[in-house]
C-alpha cells in the first residue's frame, strides 16, 4: 500500500513537471487525426502517459537537429498509444531515442546459405534494437500543417511500427509474438502465422492492400504494419483484416474502430 502511494505520487510529481501545453496539445491532435478521433476518456490518459514518457525517456537530436517540445511531444503521443491500456512498463527496456533530421543509410552484411558475404546498404526511418536506443527520422513523423495533406499517407506510421517492435521484443525476441503465457502464444502463432501467409498471398498476386506490403518481408514486420493500421486506420482495417483486427483489440485491449 506505501509504495502503491509512493508511485502514484511520484507520477503526479511527473506528469506536473511534464505537463504539456494546451496549445501544444491541440497541435498534435490537429496534425495525427486518428489521434483526435479518441474518446475524451483516452486523450486524457493518453496525454498523461506522454508526460509520465517525457520524464522518462531521454531524446538526442544528431547532427544538429533539434529536439524541440513539438517533435519531442508527436513521438510521445503516438508511442504512447498502443499501450494505453497497457502501461508505460512495456517500454521500460530502453531510455534513449534518437533522432535524426532525414533517413539514416546503415550499412548491413548477411551470409547467405552457400556463405557467400553479401553487403548492401538500407535507408530507415526508425529502428528499434533490445535494449535501446531506439532511432527515428523527423522527416517520415512531421506533417504539414495543410489540413488538405492531412492523410496522404494515411496508414505508415513510423512512430507505431518501431514501439511495436519495441513490444514484440519485450521477451527478447522479434517474432511477431509479444510476451504471453504458453497457451495465449501458441493460439497467437496460430493466427498470424496464417494470417501472414494469406497476407504474403495477397502481395505475390499484385493486390492493393491497406496494410504495408512490407509486411510480406517477415512476420515480424507483418506485426509491426498491422499494428500501424490497427491505430491509424481502425475502420478501414476491421473490414479489410478483421482476424488480426480482433487479434490485436485483444492483446492492446482497445477497440479504435468501436
Amino acid at each position: 500500500m506505501i509504495l502503491k502511494a509512493l508511485r502514484s505520487w511520484r507520477e503526479r510529481r511527473a506528469v506536473e513537471r511534464r505537463a504539456i501545453p494546451d496549445p501544444l496539445w491541440q497541435l498534435t491532435l490537429l496534425r495525427y487525426p486518428f489521434l483526435a478521433q479518441r474518446s475524451t476518456d483516452d486523450l486524457a490518459e493518453l496525454r498523461r502517459l506522454c508526460s509520465l514518457f517525457l520524464s522518462t525517456k531521454e531524446f538526442h537530436g544528431v547532427a544538429g537537429f533539434e529536439v524541440t517540445d513539438e517533435v519531442a511531444v508527436a513521438v510521445a503521443a503516438q508511442a504512447c498509444l498502443p499501450v494505453l491500456r497497457l502501461g508505460l512498463a512495456w517500454y521500460d527496456g530502453f531510455v534513449g531515442i534518437v533522432m535524426h533530421a532525414g533517413e539514416v543509410v546503415a550499412q548491413r552484411r548477411f551470409e547467405d546459405e552457400d556463405g557467400v558475404v553479401h553487403e548492401y546498404d538500407e535507408e530507415l526511418a526508425g529502428e528499434a534494437m533490445e535494449g535501446g536506443p531506439l532511432m527515428l527520422a523527423w522527416q517520415a513523423i512531421a506533417v504539414s500543417d495543410d489540413p488538405a495533406e492531412f492523410g496522404a499517407d494515411a496508414v505508415y506510421n513510423v512512430v507505431i511500427h518501431e514501439f511495436a517492435h519495441v513490444i514484440d521484443m519485450r521477451d527478447g525476441l522479434a517474432d511477431g509474438v509479444p510476451p504471453l503465457d504458453a497457451a495465449e502464444r501458441e493460439r497467437w502463432i496460430g493466427v498470424i502465422d496464417a494470417e501472414w501467409e494469406k497476407f504474403c498471398a495477397r502481395i505475390d498476386a499484385g493486390e492493393d492492400t491497406l496494410i504495408d506490403p512490407y509486411g510480406a518481408e517477415a512476420v515480424e514486420e507483418f506485426f509491426a504494419v498491422a499494428v500501424e493500421a490497427f491505430f491509424v486506420a481502425p475502420a478501414a482495417m476491421r473490414v479489410e483484416e478483421p482476424v488480426m483486427y480482433e487479434l490485436l483489440a485483444g492483446f492492446f485491449r482497445q477497440d479504435p474502430a468501436g
